[in-house]
């Protein structure tokens, strides 16, 4: 494989939008390590060196208001959440109000996945909010590709989501839908591109969060034992985070 080596280390910061779950913690210390991981394999499969990556997470939960500053990073990168992406309260206003920062310029790319990519589609002012006709998607599923699609999926997203951006925001290129889900990737070339799934869990963090809210009753038998099924399925985890990392060198 071609070893890619950019004038500089590709900078990314991941911005934490949750904790995390503790068999998932217990192995990868923080929730935005998961994310970590996905950029490092995909870093692999595009054929970056390794010392050519540079990835720092920052607490946009616990420590309201710590972001990085654009001067020091290329991309930007937020994490999915068990928080509501559309709540009004101070840690996603600014959340909000720093995408919208970014958004404003013309260096720093975003990349978003399940909250992240609705907070992303929420500051380029879209509706976000729960789907209450359609309810969970959940597990590996099959998404409908658009032809833009087809160039960062394979067809196959892990979902966990009940919120949902309504519409496309003006400007963006749709990536791709389910029955339950209109947006499930958006695109604006040397901008942004988000997906509504989590290419970053593994069968066992998705297994964690499935027994977990199964215990809790957030998920009821029927909809737990199908997601099981479904949850060894191959999905298009690092394919995804290849096709980031891409996005992301301007390849």
């Amino acid at each position: 494989m071609k070893t890619v080596s950019p004038s500089h280390p590709l900078r990314i910061a991941i911005l934490e939008c949750d904790t995390g779950l503790p068999k998932a913690l217990a192995k990868y210390k923080r929730y935005g390590a998961i994310s970590s991981a996905l950029l490092e394999a995909g870093a692999k499969a595009a054929g970056l060196d390794e010392g050519n990556l540079e990835v720092k997470n920052w607490d946009v939960v616990n420590h309201v208001g710590n972001f990085p500053k654009l001067e020091d990073v290329d991309g930007v990168f937020l994490t999915g959440s068990k928080y509501d992406s559309f709540a009004s309260i101070p840690w996603t206003n600014q959340l909000v109000d720093f995408v919208k920062s970014i958004l404003a310029q013309n260096r720093v790319k975003l990349v978003g996945v399940c909250f992240g990519h609705q907070i992303i589609g929420r500051a380029m002012g879209a509706k976000v909010g729960r789907n209450e006709a359609q309810g969970w998607e959940v597990s590996v599923t099959d998404v409908d590709l658009t032809e833009q699609g087809k160039k960062v999926f394979e067809g196959k997203d892990t979902l966990m989501h009940k919120d949902i951006i309504f519409e496309y925001p003006h400007g963006v290129q749709p990536l791709g839908s389910t029955s339950r889900c209109k947006v499930q990737g958006m695109f604006v070339p040397g901008r942004v591109m988000t997906v509504q799934g989590h290419p970053e869990f593994t069968e066992e963090i998705l297994v964690e969060i499935l027994e977990v809210r199964h215990e809790q009753g957030v998920f009821g038998d029927e909809m737990y034992e199908d997601a099981m099924a479904r949850v060894g399925r191959k999905h298009d985890g690092v394919v995804v985070g290849k096709r980031f990392i891409e996005f992301l060198l301007d390849k």
